[in-house]
């Protein structure tokens, strides 16, 4: 068997592509990892991504907003609802904008290393 690459793979599952190819979307719909990739016809219905997408999404905007929102109140010390017109609305947006990318890495972290049935045969 030939091992797959990993890199590649979580940078095509980041871009939303088939971690096989990086041709063919790898969702039907905003967080519906297709059967097969359009593309390649590789099988992706093995993925067990489960909770590990939302938990790294969590620590990477958790990462990102904490420290920015120190910045500002150490550089400006603006009122609570200017942080409160940031800080949320900027929060949100990057969670739902990760969330399908860091699923995207963790399927194709799963198919490079042949987790969950991306082996084909059980050995």
């Amino acid at each position: 068997m030939m091992p797959r690459r990993l890199w590649p793979a979580l940078v095509n599952g980041f871009r939303r592509r088939c971690p096989n190819c990086g041709q063919g979307a790898l969702y039907g719909r905003y967080l519906k990892v297709v059967d097969a990739c359009p593309n390649c016809g590789e099988d992706l219905h093995h993925h067990r991504a489960d909770d590990a997408p939302p938990y790294f999404t969590i620590v990477l905007v958790g990462h990102i907003v904490v420290p920015s929102i120190l910045l500002l109140e150490q550089v400006a010390a603006p009122p609570s609802w200017v942080h409160a017109v940031i800080w949320l609305p900027l929060t949100l947006l990057l969670a739902l904008t990760l969330l399908p990318r860091v699923k995207g890495a963790v399927v194709g972290l799963q198919w490079a290393k042949r987790m969950h049935g991306f082996g084909g045969s059980v050995e």
